[in-house]
């Protein structure tokens, strides 16, 4: 079974870009907001969504399964994934 997989993001993060390029690279399928895009009610929404799940707010925040990653954390990321 795969994992559900979900990232929040900024569009300028070199962090985040990574934790992108990594899963692309294992061929892991993901989706991602990236939140300094975002505009409005949907900017807000997604912020608290982060903050309940990382109540820094830090990006990348990483949702893998039920596991939360904050930051790119390529072991912990392959542990979460079982790769």
């Amino acid at each position: 079974m795969e994992n559900k997989v979900k990232l929040y993001t900024l569009s300028t993060c070199s962090h985040c870009n990574s934790a992108k390029k990594f899963l692309d690279k294992c061929s892991v399928r993901y989706d991602f907001k990236d939140v300094d895009l975002l505009t409005g009610e949907e900017r807000k929404a997604v912020i608290e969504e982060v903050k309940r799940l990382n109540e820094l707010c830090s990006f990348p925040t990483i949702i893998i399964g039920d596991k939360v990653i904050v930051g790119f954390r390529e072991m912990e990321i392959r542990e979460a994934l079982g790769i």
